[in-house]
Formats: C-alpha cells, structure tokens, sequence
C-alpha cells in the first residue's frame, strides 16, 4: 500500500502556509480543515492552505507537495490512529473508537491517490464551488529513482 510524505524543496512552504509540515510527516489532503469554512474570511497563508496544502499528521502543518511512499500495513493504522487522535483533539470527535471509521476513509482516499510510482509528487488544488470543496491532484513522476533527489530546474550556460 502506498501513502503520501510531505516533501520541501525549499523554504517557500515556511514563508507561505502560518505552520509547515516537516519533511516526512505521513499526511492526508486535510479538507476536512476547511468545510465549514468560507475561503474568502481566510487569511492569505490560510487561504494557501486551502488553495493547494496537504496536512502533515505529526504538526498539523501544511506540504505544497508530497511524494508517493510504500507504507506497511503496521504504518497504515499507525496513519490511521494518529488521525483519529487529531479528530478527537481538534475536530471535537468524542473518543478514538468515534473517530476511527472517518479517519479509516480518510487515510483510504489518500491511499488511492497513490497510485504512482514510489517517489511521484503529488501536488493538490482545492476550490470552493456549490456543491462543497472540490479537489484537484496532479503527479509529477520523477525521470530518477525514487532514492534519488527529485530535480525541479536545471541551470544551463549560455
């Protein structure tokens, strides 16, 4: 099975979301966050999050990209407890056994966005239309290995 990472390839997530996730927190696309939530009442790094972050499960924080990653089946509950543990804590869920079936769905959906190669970047584009929040992912398959540094840009002399 696979699940994604939050990655940085530089800094611009620190400058542009109130708390960035970590490199390596496992994470889910988190919409949950916003749906009760009117996008325009955001602040801007708010509205970023809402736009295109991908919530790191360890800090809360948001990734502009993560990258698809083989879990374990004993990774997977371990994804799966710790969002239930964030429902309780954060979304008013009243105990861990209410919250398990929703974070079960939720780690689930994201399970079926990976379905890459290990490696692929997996960016998000969240809008509010009539019906709800509506999300957009894209991959980008790395041309190297999954071990090795994904190259975004390239610097050529003239």
């Amino acid at each position: 099975m696979k699940l994604p990472k939050t990655i940085q390839l530089d800094i611009s997530d620190t400058q542009v979301f109130d708390l960035a996730a970590a490199p390596g927190e496992w994470a889910v696309t988190g919409s949950f966050c916003f749906s009760d939530t009117d996008p325009e009442q955001l602040s801007r790094k708010q509205r970023f999050a809402f736009q295109s972050g991908w919530m790191g499960l360890e800090s809360g924080g948001y990734s502009t990209f993560v990258q698809v990653t083989t879990a374990t089946d004993d990774e997977f509950e371990g994804v799966v407890m710790a969002l239930a543990d964030m429902f309780v804590a954060d979304f008013g869920a009243p105990d861990r056994a209410a919250a398990m079936p929703m974070a079960r769905d939720e780690v689930r959906y994201v399970a079926d966005l990976c379905e890459f190669d290990d490696g692929t970047m997996l960016s998000l584009t969240r809008e509010q239309d009539t019906g709800g929040i509506r999300e957009v992912v894209r991959s980008v398959s790395p041309n190297t290995g999954a071990d090795q540094p994904f190259k975004i840009w390239e610097l050529v002399e003239e």
